[in-house]
C-alpha cells in the first residue's frame, strides 16, 4: 500500500495532543509554523495552554519511542514516520499566496510537499483552511479519529410495542424479560400495547431483565413533565450509575433536573459531600481573566444560568425561597468552578455537573471525568447541535464522543431529552426557528 503524507494543522494537535499516533504507517509532517503557534500558547492559563504543553511533552517522548530525530524523521514503533519541516515556499513562481498568516504558511508547506510528488493530505479542524487548501489542489480532510455520528447516537430511551398481558404481568411481577431486544446497560423502555396500556422500565444488565423505575416524589419542588425527564431523574438518583449524560435542546430541563437531583442527594440524603457545577468558558475572543474582580466574580456571568436554575428550585422547595437559597449558598456544599480549574484536582464523594459539555473536546472530557474520585458521580449535559467552539461540531465534540464510548458500560446511563418544557413559546421557537 502506498504511504501517504499527512500535514497536520495546529488545531488538530490542540484537539488531540496524541493525534500523531492515529495516522497509521504513513508520513506525518508538522510544519515549523505549527510549533511556533503552540509555543505562543503554551503559557496560557487555560485548556489551550495545557494542550500545547501536552503536545510538546508528547513530541519530546517520541524520540524515546522511535529512532532518529524530528528534523530528519523519527520512525515510530507503529510504522509511521514523523518529522518537522522548515520550508513553506512553493517552487512555482507563478503561484501567488501571501505567507503573512500562519494558516497560509502551513498550507504552503503542504503545497511544497505535493509538488515533490506523492499523496499529500492536509488535516485541519478549520473548515476555511481546508477550503483554501482544496482550492490549491491539495487534498484536505477533517481530523475524524475521535468523531462519531450524531444522527445515529444512542438515545437511552426506546419505545416498544407489546401485549396488554405482558404489561399487566410487568406491573404484577415488577420484572420483564428482554428477549430479542438486545438492550444496552441501563437502557429505558417505554412499553405500549394496542389497548393503550403502557409502562416504563429500566434494563438491569446484572439481572438481565427490565425492572420498574424508582418511586420518587417531587424533587425540590419539581416533577417530571414527560417520560424522558422521568427516566433522566431515575438515572440521576441511582447511586450505582457513576456517569450520566443528558442531551437535548434548550428548555428540555437537562440542567434543572441534574441540579435538582444533586440537591436531593447532597442536602436531603447526604450521599455526596458536595455539588460541583462547572461550565467550559468559551467566550467570543475573551477569557475570564479579562473580567475584573475575584475568581468568583469573574465566573458569575458564565454561571448565571446555574444561579437561575438554583433560584427557581429554591423558590419551589420552600415557603421562604430567599432563606433556602441563602442556606444552600452558605452551606459550602455547592461549588461553582470553571472547567479549566477542575483539571489536576481529585474529587471524591462529589456530585459533579458539567454543563454545556458539547463545547469540550474528547481529550478535555477525558481529563475531567478522570478527576472523579471514589464515590463520585459525574453528569454531563449539553446540546451537540449548539456549539460555540469553532473547531468542534455535533460529531466531534466531547459529549457525543462520551456517549458512543460509554454506551455499553454498566456504570453509565444516558437520556436524549426531546421535548422542550420551558414554555409554550420556547417549544414553538425550538421547532420553527
Amino acid at each position: 500500500m502506498t504511504r501517504k503524507t499527512f500535514v497536520i494543522d495546529t488545531n488538530v494537535l490542540l484537539y488531540d495532543p496524541e493525534s500523531i499516533l492515529k495516522f497509521g504507517k504513513n508520513e506525518i509532517i508538522i510544519p515549523v509554523t505549527v510549533l511556533e503557534e503552540l509555543d505562543k500558547m503554551k503559557r496560557l492559563p487555560n485548556d489551550l495552554g495545557r494542550n500545547a504543553r501536552a503536545v510538546f511533552r508528547f513530541l519530546d517522548s517520541l524520540r524515546e519511542m522511535g529512532e532518529g530525530d524530528l528534523h530528519k524523521g523519527v520512525n515510530l514503533p507503529n510504522g509511521a514516520n514523523i518529522r518537522i519541516t522548515l520550508e513553506h515556499k512553493p517552487s512555482n513562481s507563478y503561484f501567488d499566496i501571501s505567507p503573512s498568516s500562519n494558516d497560509n504558511k502551513i498550507i504552503l508547506a503542504a503545497l511544497m510537499l505535493s509538488e515533490k510528488g506523492g499523496k499529500v493530505i492536509f488535516v485541519s479542524k478549520d473548515f476555511a483552511a481546508r477550503i483554501k487548501a482544496e482550492a490549491l489542489g491539495i487534498e484536505a480532510e477533517d481530523y475524524e479519529n475521535l468523531k462519531f455520528s450524531f444522527d445515529n447516537i444512542y438515545r437511552g430511551v426506546r419505545r416498544i410495542e407489546t401485549s396488554k398481558e405482558a404489561i399487566d404481568h410487568f406491573y404484577k411481577d415488577s420484572t420483564m424479560k428482554a428477549d430479542g431486544l438486545e438492550p444496552k446497560p441501563n437502557e429505558y423502555f417505554v412499553m405500549n400495547s394496542p389497548e393503550h396500556s403502557s409502562a416504563v422500565g429500566k434494563y438491569d444488565s446484572y439481572k438481565q431483565q427490565i425492572e420498574p423505575l424508582l418511586k420518587v416524589p417531587n424533587i425540590w419542588g419539581i416533577k417530571p413533565k414527560n417520560v424522558e425527564q422521568r427516566c433522566a431523574i431515575d438515572l440521576l438518583l441511582r447511586d450505582d450509575i457513576k456517569l450520566v449524560t443528558l442531551i437535548g435542546q434548550a428548555g428540555t430541563g437537562k440542567t434543572l433536573i441534574a441540579l435538582a437531583c444533586g440537591l436531593r442527594k447532597v442536602f436531603d440524603e447526604n450521599i455526596y459531600k458536595r455539588i460541583l457545577v462547572s461550565r467550559p468558558v468559551v467566550p467570543l475572543g475573551r477569557d475570564i481573566g479579562y473580567l475584573p474582580g475575584t475568581k468568583e466574580e469573574k465566573l458569575f456571568p458564565w454561571m448565571q444560568p446555574i444561579y437561575d436554575n438554583l433560584e427557581y428550585l429554591c423558590d419551589s422547595h420552600g415557603n421562604e425561597p430567599s432563606e433556602t437559597l441563602k442556606w444552600v449558598m452558605e452551606s459550602k456544599k455547592l461549588e461553582m468552578e470553571a472547567v479549566t480549574y477542575i483539571r489536576g484536582r481529585s474529587l471524591p464523594n462529589s456530585y459533579i455537573i458539567v454543563d454545556e459539555a458539547q463545547n469540550l473536546t474528547p481529550h478535555e472530557v477525558k481529563t475531567i471525568v478522570s478527576r472523579a474520585g471514589e464515590g463520585t458521580k459525574v453528569v454531563l449535559t449539553g446540546d451537540p447541535s449548539q456549539i460555540d467552539n469553532p473547531y468542534l461540531d455535533k460529531e466531534s465534540n466531547g459529549l457525543t464522543y462520551t456517549i458512543w464510548k460509554f454506551q455499553d458500560h454498566k456504570l453509565y446511563g444516558h437520556v436524549f431529552l426531546e421535548k422542550t418544557e420551558r414554555s409554550e413559546l420556547a417549544a414553538l421557537a425550538a421547532q420553527i426557528l
